[in-house]
Parts: structure tokens; sequence; C-alpha cells
């Protein structure tokens, strides 16, 4: 009974942290990229909550880098690394439970969807369409 007991409570332990390190990307992986206010020029604010340590948070770098470079000039691409100690109150600010994170703003800076862990670009282009953002 005990070993059941165990093994669950291991299970349990392993999901939580496979799933709590979840991924974040960005086209600039060296910490902070964004001042933390809204582009007023940019019809969407897409801020990135993760680490560059996070083995998951590594895989949405490249998503990052393309949103970046396809819609550099409608979406304002924004990354804070919440594990380095002076980005740790956007984690507070923005409320995450777990990273990666993406929070996306409207031109008002109004969050208008969330995400939680990794967001693949298909995905992600929908929810920046939804944001007013013109896909080509």
């Amino acid at each position: 009974m005990m070993t059941k007991k165990f093994y669950i409570g291991l299970i349990v332990l392993s999901y939580l942290l496979l799933f709590s390190c979840s991924e974040k990307v960005n086209a600039d992986t060296s910490g902070k990229t964004g001042s933390g206010s809204v582009s007023e020029s940019k019809k969407v604010t897409f801020i990135e909550l993760g680490s560059v340590n996070c083995v998951p948070c590594k895989a949405m770098v490249p998503v990052m880098e393309e949103i970046k470079t396809s819609l550099g000039d409608q979406v304002d691409v924004i990354f804070y690394d919440v594990w380095e100690e002076e980005q740790k109150p956007m984690a507070k600010q923005y409320n995450i439970r777990v990273i990666p994170t993406q929070v996306f703003l409207d031109s008002n800076g109004k969050e208008y969807y969330r995400h939680e862990g990794f967001f693949p670009t298909e995905e992600l282009y929908l929810i920046l369409e939804k944001g007013g953002v013109l896909i080509q």
C-alpha cells in the first residue's frame, strides 16, 4: 500500500516538474527585451514570460523569432526571463502560474488572450489575427 502511494506521488511530482517549466520564446534570449510598456505603434504586443534556462521554453525561441521577423511592423515581441531577479516582478504583474506563458495585449494595452505552455506558430497566428494583425 505504501509503495502504491509512493509511485502515485512520484508520478504527480514528475508531471508538475515537467509542465511547470514550460517553454518561453523570444527573438532575444539574453534577458529583458521589453520595457514593460505597450507599444503605441503596433497592433498587438506579444509578451513571452519564461526563462532561458527552461528546457521547454527554448522551443519557443524560433516561434518568437519568426513572429518578430515576419510581423515585426505590427507586433511588438517582448520577452521576460522570470527566473532572473530583476525580471521576477513581471511574473507577478502578469499573474503567471507556469512558464512559458504568452500574454497578448491589444493596441490599448488590454489583455485579449493568454496561453500557457508551448504555442505552435500556426495557432499563434490565429490569435494575432484576432488582435487585428494582417497575416499575409
